[in-house]
């Protein structure tokens, strides 16, 4: 989920920092991830090679470059395949890659619109095709419940499960900016949703 501030059901960061890959030592991080390929025969001289697949866009092409580069750092040797637009959304249906560079566009900071959409079995957008029927009904637990506190730690058991069970890992939140001329009137940049508020119902042109 959206981190806090911003975000209303995202971890807060001291719970955060005790998942795996989220420790904010990230040195310690680097030796327990080559400790794990070590242990699975991989080093230096004998890294595991892989394809990278991204849309070849800017805001997927860049990050799968910088996550080549900190996959190096455990032993991950990846080649950037960039995929044309009109073929990349058949192929990552097809599921036709090993590791892939994708963007979720949530349309606003809601548990429902994102566990439903991305990670619960059978979903469209479920890319990797990941399947936890324990997960489905902690997802349909928390659609249910009504006290907000009790639905965010269920929120938070989910993303924990997704974690720990290395789902489509999260790499960055990116943030945007928005400029406008002094005439446009009434338009408020909304920080939960990169859609709410695209209506546009209040802005008016002094002009």
């Amino acid at each position: 989920m959206q981190p806090p501030p911003e975000g209303v059901w995202g971890m807060p960061r001291e719970m955060l920092r005790t998942l795996p890959g989220y420790d904010p030592n990230v040195t310690k991080n680097r030796a327990r991830g080559r400790s794990i390929m070590e242990k699975l025969g991989y080093s230096p001289d004998k890294p595991l090679a892989i394809k990278v697949s991204a849309r070849n866009i800017a805001p997927t092409r860049d990050p799968a470059v910088l996550l080549i580069g900190q996959l190096k750092e455990i032993y991950i040797d990846g080649e950037l395949k960039m995929v044309d637009t009109t073929n990349w959304f058949p192929k990552v249906l097809r599921k036709d890659f090993t590791v892939g560079m994708l963007v979720s566009e949530n349309g606003l900071d809601d548990p429902d619109q994102n566990f439903y959409e991305n990670y619960a079995c059978g979903a469209a957008r479920n890319y990797g095709g990941y399947c936890d029927y324990e997960v489905d009904a902690l997802i349909d637990r928390q659609s249910v419940e009504s006290d907000p506190e009790k639905r965010r730690q269920l929120v938070w058991d989910i993303e924990r499960k997704l974690i720990e069970d290395d789902v489509r890992p999260v790499l960055f939140h990116p943030r945007a900016a928005v400029c406008n001329q002094p005439w446009v009137k009434g338009m408020t940049q909304m920080v939960n949703g990169i859609y709410n508020g695209s209506r546009f119902e209040d802005v008016w042109l002094d002009k």
